[in-house]
């Protein structure tokens, strides 16, 4: 392992924005796959939501589970199940099928990056490990930039099913190099405690400002993601654009994301609770322009502009919240880690879903609502459960 060093750690970034390429890439093709299966889109878009709720319930106990039993055996296991389970969604012929599929990658892939994330703290320390640790976080963001735009070329010139072999491909590759140049990482491993485990997770979520700015982060992922889930059902149905159009319009939304978190680095200068307010009113205020000038007119144009600010603001949001939980419970570093990973999964894949499910937007002013809706609950928590506790943070 000492020597393959380097080469564990590229693969390692490698496999980090495994979780954004499996949600992003095949977001353009879902307008075709609803045509193919004979199913209304929120079928499709269910698809996505198996996965993001199965990826996030797995890190609660992924990370308990690889402390005591290793590493290696459940990332080499997890990435041949990844690429049989990619081969098989590309050949389905039922929606069943890719439901059942979509839930196994959820969980192995659960496996694979809380392990990768582990990778840098059992083989690095001091300096070195929180400088890889920081560049984490920017390595993830570039796959909901990048796996919109490459699926969005592969839909046009190939089909759908195209995209799952390319993963399957990437997996294989994944799985050949991870064999060869990687070992095990952990170094002392702790003794499998339930008791111990279910102590530390009552400890955490007995503390309700935490398990409230839990809600409030999922949140803001989740107007990210209802994005995702409308966007190609509005460019490709409703505005007749191709699919090379959604992959454009998914990477200027990740690029909003990423512009959040580069706002937030720069803002330093005021409290917690102050920037927060201001972005989420900036939100709301953006949002109401939204859905008045969709009364009169709206097209591809107005509605990536309005929905890449409504994700800055919330991309801004989510980091400064996220941070804070991470911060929390500094003793248990670990276990908070997972329970904030798992929590942004479910509770953006049950809200998004749950959105789109009532709101059904396909257009401008259906979709403004959706955000407007998350705005006004993170306004609700904000000024009615967090005043106290963050104004002077």
């Amino acid at each position: 392992m000492k020597k393959n060093k380097k080469i564990a750690t590229y693969l390692a970034f490698a496999l980090i924005p495994l979780s954004g390429l499996i949600t992003d890439m095949y977001l353009p093709s879902m307008p075709q796959m609803a045509i193919q299966f004979q199913q209304p889109e929120k079928s499709i878009q269910l698809t996505l939501t198996f996965f993001l709720i199965s990826y996030g319930i797995s890190q609660f106990i992924t990370g308990s589970i690889m402390d005591s039993f290793g590493r290696r055996r459940f990332i080499l296991l997890s990435l041949l199940i990844f690429v049989f389970s990619c081969i098989i969604i590309a050949n389905a012929s039922s929606i069943n099928t890719i439901y059942a599929m979509r839930i196994l990658q959820g969980i192995t892939t659960g496996f694979i990056v809380v392990a990768k994330r582990a990778f840098f703290v059992d083989v690095y320390t001091g300096a070195q490990q929180k400088r890889y640790l920081t560049t984490i976080a920017i390595v993830w963001s570039f796959a909901p930039i990048i796996a919109p735009f490459i699926g969005g070329y592969l839909q046009y010139y190939f089909n759908w099913k195209s995209i799952f072999y390319t993963l399957a491909i990437y997996g294989l590759v994944m799985l050949i190099l991870e064999f060869f140049f990687t070992g095990e990482t952990l170094v002392n491993a702790r003794h499998f405690n339930v008791a111990s485990i279910k102590a530390d997770y009552r400890e955490i979520f007995s503390d309700k400002t935490f398990t409230s700015m839990l809600c409030m982060f999922g949140l803001c992922y989740a107007t990210a993601m209802i994005f995702s889930l409308s966007a190609p059902f509005i460019i490709e149905h409703v505005l007749h654009y191709s699919p090379v159009a959604t992959g454009y319009a998914s990477l200027l939304s990740g690029l909003a994301w990423l512009l959040g978190g580069l706002l937030n680095k720069a803002l330093k200068q005021n409290t917690l609770f102050t920037k927060i307010r201001k972005a989420n009113q900036i939100q709301i205020g953006v949002l109401l322009i939204m859905t008045v000038c969709s009364a009169f007119f709206w097209n591809i144009g107005t509605l990536i502009l309005f929905s890449f600010l409504v994700i800055v603001a919330s991309s801004f949001i989510y980091n400064n919240v996220f941070t804070f939980c991470i911060g929390r419970f500094p003793k248990l570093a670990g276990v908070v880690s997972g329970v904030c990973g798992g929590s942004n999964f479910v509770i953006t894949s049950a809200s998004s879903y749950g959105l789109i499910w009532m709101l059904r937007p396909l257009s401008q002013f259906q979709l403004g609502w959706a955000y407007l809706i998350i705005a006004v609950v993170i306004f609700f928590f904000l000024n009615v459960f967090f005043k106290k506790n963050l104004i002077n943070q």
